[in-house]
């Protein structure tokens, strides 16, 4: 039986740590495949890939919260629904859809700093487990949003 307050995320894990999204932003879970590299990208853009009939961007987590890692089986791209854009991210594996009471959902403390504090929207607390819920939207900027679509268009 599940509560009206339950909702599901898709949890992944980037280096060691282990996060996740709200599972209706993501559309696709894809097999990694290199990207074509765009010229003048930030360096936490790996490049553009086919999806959907359109050149989706493909921005490494890993790079975005400096955590060195490998290409390896288990590596996913992981397509977003972030406004009116496709991105996908690539992350060292994705691991499970969990159902989660969002009154569960503890909001990060004054003091989370670090990694990816910015993007955080939460912690869920599971036994010998931490997650972190990441905002989407949050993962870039305006100012980087605009350039990925430039990109993409060009």
């Amino acid at each position: 039986m599940t509560g009206a307050d339950d909702i599901q995320m898709v949890s992944f894990r980037v280096g060691s740590q282990e996060f996740a999204f709200d599972i209706l932003q993501v559309e696709r879970i894809l097999r990694y495949e290199p990207p074509a590299p765009l010229p003048r990208a930030p360096h936490f853009l790996e490049g553009i890939i086919a999806y959907a009939g359109d050149g989706v961007p493909v921005v490494d987590l890993r790079k975005r919260f400096d955590v060195p890692a490998a290409i390896r089986e288990e590596t996913r791209l992981m397509v977003l629904a972030l406004h009116d854009q496709r991105v996908a991210v690539l992350v060292d594996e994705v691991r499970e859809v969990l159902r989660v009471d969002s009154t569960t959902i503890t909001a990060p403390g004054p003091l989370v700093r670090g990694l990816a504090a910015e993007y955080i929207a939460g912690i869920i607390t599971r036994p010998n487990r931490m997650i972190i819920v990441l905002n989407a939207r949050r993962l870039l900027t305006s100012t980087e949003r605009l350039a990925l679509t430039s990109a993409g268009a060009a």
